[in-house]
C-alpha cells in the first residue's frame, strides 16, 4: 500500500441519528459518562509523572546523595527498570483486557500501582527503589492496555475522537505536577524532597482503585462475551437517556454485532497471528509498530529523561534554574497537546501527523545548530536558543505525536485483534524507550552536540513514511474506522449492517427490520 490517503466523507454516517440537543454539558448521563472517562484518562498521568519525576529527582542534591550520585548505566537503569517491569507485563495484558474486562484489568493495574508507589516512597537503598519502579512498570501496563481501549469504546460518537485524544495529552498533566512538585521540595532539606514525589505518584492508582468497578464495560467487550441486553443497556443509558430504541442506539448496537460477526468469520484465529493473518491487519501492525517507534526515536527522548544533561551541556548549570524550565515546559506541552485532541475532527489525522513530522524536523535541526555553536565558540545566546528551539520542537511534536498515536492505534483495530494489537504497540514503545534510557546518555556524552544530526535523519524518515502509509480516518464510526484497512467490501457490509437493521423515517419514527447473519456476504 503506497500512497494511501483513504478520505472519508465529510458527513459521519452517523450524523442523522445524533440528537443535536445532548451535549456533554447539558445531558446528566453524557457528564456521568464524562467523568467516568476522566478516570480513564489518568492512567496517562501515572507515566508522563514518572518521566518528569524522574528527570527532577536527577536535580535533586537530596536523591543523588541518598542513592550515591548514580550516572552512566546506573542511572541508565534507574530510569530504564520501569520499562523492563512494562515489557514483563506485556504477555499477559491483552489477555486480561478481552478476558475478565476492561474495567477489572485497570483495577488489577491500578491494586499493583498502589504497592509499587509505597514501595518507592520508602526506599532505603538502590535496589528497593529499583524493585519498586520495575513494580511500577508492571502495574501500568495493564491499566494501560485497558483503559484507552475502554475510552474509545465507550464514548458518544461525536466525542470519541478528542476525548481518545485527550488519553495521552494527559501525559502532561501528570508530567506538570511531578515537575513541579519536585521543584517545590527541591528546598526541603531532608529525603522527603524526594519522597514526597514519589508517594504523589501513587494518587492517580488509588482513585482508580477506589472508583473504576462503578464505571461502565465496554458494550464491545460485553457483546463479544454474550452479553447483549447488557450491551443495549449501557449504550442506551448513557447515550439516549436510556432510550433501547433510540436511532443512534440501535444503530450503534447493530454495527458492534455485525463488526464482531465480520471478525468472526474473517479471522477465526484470535491468537497472536491474527495480527499479521491478513492484508489489512498487516497495514495496520506496520503503522502502529512505526508510530510506536517514531513517538519515542524522534528526539523527544533526549529531553524527556536527560534534560539535566542537555542542559548541563549548553552551561544552565543551576538546579533551581533546570527545575523552573522543566515546569514551564510541561505546562507548555499540555496546552498545545490538549488543543490539538480538539482539532482532531476539523484538521485530521494526517494533516496534523504530516504537520507535526516537518516542523519537528526543522526545529531539531536549529536545535543542532545551536548547540554545535554553543559547544565550539561557548556563546551563551546560543545556549539560550536551544531552550527557544526545545520548546518550538514540543510544540510540533505535540501537534500530533501527543495526541494521536494511542488514538489512532486504537481506532484502527477490529476488536477481534485490539487488545493485542494495542499491547504490541506499548511493547514497542518499551522496547524504543529502554534504548532511549541506556543509550542516549552515552552517545551524548560521547558525541556531544553531533549526536543530534542522527535525529535530524530519522525525522526526516518518518515524514516519508508517513506520506506514503498514514490512512485518513476522519469523520467514522470505530467499527467503520477498523474495517477501512480491509476493504470496501468489509466497510460496506459493516455499515448496510448497520443501516439494514432499522429504518429511520423523517418523522422519527422507528421500524425494526429482520436481519440474518447467513445474508452476509463471506470473504475469503
Amino acid at each position: 500500500m503506497v500512497g494511501v490517503t483513504a478520505v472519508s466523507s465529510q458527513d459521519a454516517s452517523f450524523a442523522h441519528l445524533i440528537d443535536g440537543r445532548r451535549k456533554w454539558y447539558n445531558n446528566r448521563r453524557l457528564i456521568a459518562l464524562n467523568a467516568w472517562i476522566m478516570l480513564l484518562l489518568i492512567t496517562s498521568s501515572t507515566n508522563g509523572y514518572d518521566g518528569s519525576m524522574m528527570n527532577g529527582l536527577q536535580s535533586l542534591p537530596q536523591w543523588e546523595s541518598a542513592f550515591n550520585n548514580p550516572s552512566g548505566g546506573k542511572l541508565g537503569l534507574l530510569n530504564a527498570i520501569q520499562n523492563i517491569g512494562a515489557l514483563a507485563g506485556y504477555p499477559f495484558a491483552p489477555y486480561m483486557s478481552d478476558g475478565i474486562g476492561r474495567r477489572k484489568t485497570v483495577f488489577f493495574g491500578a491494586t499493583i500501582m498502589c504497592i509499587a508507589t509505597a514501595i518507592q516512597t520508602a526506599s532505603q537503598s538502590v535496589a528497593m527503589f529499583i524493585g519498586a519502579r520495575f513494580l511500577i512498570g508492571f502495574g501500568v501496563t495493564f491499566a494501560a492496555n485497558a483503559a484507552p481501549m475502554l475510552v474509545t469504546e465507550i464514548s458518544y460518537p461525536t466525542y470519541r475522537a478528542p476525548l481518545t485524544s485527550l488519553y495521552n495529552s494527559l501525559w502532561y498533566s501528570g508530567s506538570i505536577i511531578a515537575a513541579w512538585t519536585t521543584y517545590g521540595t527541591f528546598k526541603i532539606n531532608s529525603t522527603w524532597a524526594w519522597r514526597l514525589p514519589s508517594l504523589l505518584q501513587g494518587i492517580p492508582s488509588v482513585l482508580q482503585f477506589a472508583l473504576i468497578l462503578f464505571a461502565p464495560e465496554s458494550p464491545r467487550w460485553l457483546i463479544r462475551n454474550g452479553r447483549e441486553a447488557e450491551a443495549l443497556k449501557t449504550l442506551a443509558y448513557y447515550h439516549a437517556d436510556g432510550n433501547e430504541q433510540d436511532p443512534l442506539v440501535l444503530y450503534e448496537f447493530e454495527e458492534i454485532r455485525a463488526a464482531i460477526e465480520y471478525d468472526r468469520n474473517v479471522a477465526s484465529n484470535v491468537g497472536w497471528k491474527s495480527l499479521i493473518a491478513t492484508p489489512g491487519n498487516r497495514k495496520r501492525m506496520r503503522i502502529i509498530v512505526a508510530l510506536a517507534f517514531f513517538s519515542q526515536w524522534s528526539g523527544n527522548g533526549l529531553v524527556s529523561y536527560y534534560l539535566t544533561k542537555v542542559f548541563n551541556e549548553i552551561g544552565i548549570t543551576g538546579s533551581g534554574t533546570q527545575l523552573l524550565i522543566n515546569g514551564i515546559l510541561q505546562i507548555w506541552n499540555l496546552a498545545w497537546a490538549v488543543s490539538a485532541a480538539f482539532m482532531v475532527n476539523k484538521l485530521g489525522r494526517r494533516f496534523l501527523f504530516l504537520l507535526s513530522a516537518s516542523l519537528m524536523t526543522l526545529f531539531y535541526m536549529a536545535q543542532a545548530i545551536c548547540f554545535a555553536e554553543y559547544a565550539e565558540h561557548g556563546r551563551p545566546a546560543a545556549g539560550h536558543a536551544v531552550i527557544a528551539f526545545i520548546f518550538l520542537f514540543y510544540a510540533a511534536y505535540d501537534v500530533a505525536f501527543t495526541p494521536l498515536i494511542v488514538s489512532y492505534t486504537v481506532e484502527i483495530l477490529p476488536y477481534n485483534i485490539r487488545a493485542k494489537g494495542f499491547n504490541v504497540f506499548n511493547f514497542v514503545i518499551s522496547l524504543a524507550l529502554i534504548f532511549n534510557q541506556y543509550v542516549n546518555p552515552i552517545a551524548l556524552d560521547a558525541l556531544s552536540w553531533k549526536y543530534y544530526i542522527v535525529y535530524v535523519c530519522w525525522l526526516a524518515f518518518e515524514f516519508v513514511f508517513l506520506w506514503f502509509f498514514l490512512v485518513e480516518t476522519k469523520n467514522r464510526t470505530l467499527e467503520e474506522t477498523a474495517a477501512l484497512f480491509d476493504g470496501d467490501d468489509a466497510l460496506e457490509q459493516i455499515a448496510n449492517r448497520a443501516e439494514g437493521a432499522h429504518e429511520v423515517y423523517e418523522d422519527g419514527s422507528l421500524e425494526k427490520k429482520s436481519f440474518s447473519a447467513d445474508n452476509e456476504v463471506s470473504r475469503g
